[in-house]
């Protein structure tokens, strides 16, 4: 017997992969054609026309045509006007667009497009040298002699021809690789090294060296001191008063980042560098130098880390640096019956009622509101789900208890004239 033939066997490894695309696009180009002394030419006849000088897209030449009485006697009453290919090709394909300018400024042009709807129409072929594309009925000629379209003996038409073109790209087999932006880490190294520093901050016991250009270009409250009428361009030291050092140095940080820095990048051996506090600081901070989107970061940052022992605080903050969103999210939090409680226990609680003793009120509002709603959303479960009634009840008693602890101690400040 003779041998069998093997088949030739494949692997993965052998196969190459390949890769095309088919690319079709446009090359556009206009041409603007004005006709004056429109009077003189009505009434050259039927057929006879008007034609721009020839210009170029796509390789191609081309010319406007303009009929004042019409291109046949069917259409007399009407002015036509074409686009003409003048050059040798077959199967030329192209989109168009006709502008009969509106010469009075209100800008109502009479616009009839290909480019608005290539999808339905596709773009019009021209089979060969001297095939036209335009409108025989292109506007009736007495709607066109009281119209903004003609002004001072004049017409504007303003053509676009966009000619249509198709190439196949294969898949590139070299690249340069190209590293990753390097600017943010360079200006954090040029602020931690002091390399060119001009000015020295004073905040507290500590002192930063920063650059006047960069502080100044990010806060507009730095350009004004530094650069403004009033400012000091040779100024050497700044102090900062009322200011935490581990803020300033984590609004620095933002200020040549755009970001806020990792806890590693402020003061390690300072608890406060992973609590909310270092946040509280920075969006008074923010509001103070006028950083927008530094305040916002804060804002979205103190909301992820809300809780019961720091809302207080931030309540207050929200509503001294006029953060809306973030005043709203405290209130609802707080209002809570399973919160409120420690809430009102919490240190903060005693800053809010010194600092922003009228959201005392709002809170108790906000309460109210709460307790209201929930005792809808019982009583819907309790016509429900009979079985469930001990529960409900027991829910409903926390959220009056807690009511009526808000109400005492509202009514309690305003004995002692505190709000």
């Amino acid at each position: 017997m003779g041998s069998a033939a093997t088949k030739p066997r494949y692997s993965k490894s052998n196969l190459l992969d390949t890769s095309s695309k088919s690319i079709n696009e446009t090359v556009n180009g206009s041409h603007e054609f004005v006709i004056r002394g429109y009077s003189l030419a009505k009434g050259m006849g039927i057929g006879k026309l008007i034609k721009s000088f020839a210009f170029t897209v796509g390789g191609y030449e081309w010319i406007i045509c303009f009929y004042p009485d019409g291109q046949t006697a069917a259409y007399k009453e009407f002015v036509s006007v074409f686009v003409v290919l003048l050059s040798p090709g077959t199967d030329v394909r192209a989109l168009f667009e006709l502008k009969l300018l509106d010469q009075s400024g209100k800008g109502k042009h009479k616009v009839d497009s290909h480019f608005d709807s290539p999808l339905e129409t596709g773009p019009f072929t021209l089979k060969s040298k001297g095939s036209i594309w335009g409108f025989p009925q292109y506007l009736k000629r007495s709607v066109l002699e009281s119209s903004n379209y003609l002004k001072d003996d004049c017409l504007v038409i303003h053509c676009t021809v966009g000619v249509v073109g198709t190439r196949v790209e294969g898949r590139k087999h070299y690249a340069i690789p190209v590293p990753p932006s390097d600017m943010i880490p360079s200006l954090k190294s040029l602020l931690e090294s002091g390399t060119g520093s001009d000015i020295t901050f004073q905040v507290g016991d500590k002192t930063f060296k920063a650059h006047k250009l960069v502080v100044a270009t990010r806060s507009p409250v730095f350009r004004a001191q530094f650069f403004g009428l009033v400012g000091n361009p040779g100024m050497n030291t700044a102090v900062i008063e009322d200011f935490d050092p581990i803020a300033f140095k984590a609004m620095l940080l933002f200020l040549y980042s755009d970001e806020l820095p990792e806890a590693h990048e402020l003061f390690d051996s300072d608890p406060r560098c992973t609590s909310t506090v270092v946040v509280q600081h920075l969006l008074a901070a923010a509001d103070r130098f006028d950083l927008a989107r530094l305040k916002l970061i804060c804002e979205a940052k103190l909301c992820e880390e809300i809780a019961a022992n720091t809302v207080a605080i931030t309540l207050a903050l929200a509503e001294q640096h006029h953060c809306v969103q973030l005043k709203t999210v405290c209130l609802n939090f707080a209002a809570r019956p399973e919160n409120l409680g420690a809430v009102m226990q919490s240190e903060g609680f005693a800053y809010l009622e010194d600092s922003c003793p009228s959201l005392l009120l709002e809170l108790l509002e906000t309460v109210a509101e709460v307790d209201k709603e929930s005792s809808h959303i019982f009583n819907r479960k309790r016509n429900g789900h009979n079985s469930s009634s001990n529960a409900n009840t027991g829910l409903r008693g926390l959220v009056s208890s807690c009511s009526e602890f808000v109400v005492k101690y509202f009514l309690l400040c305003c004995e002692n004239d505190r709000l």
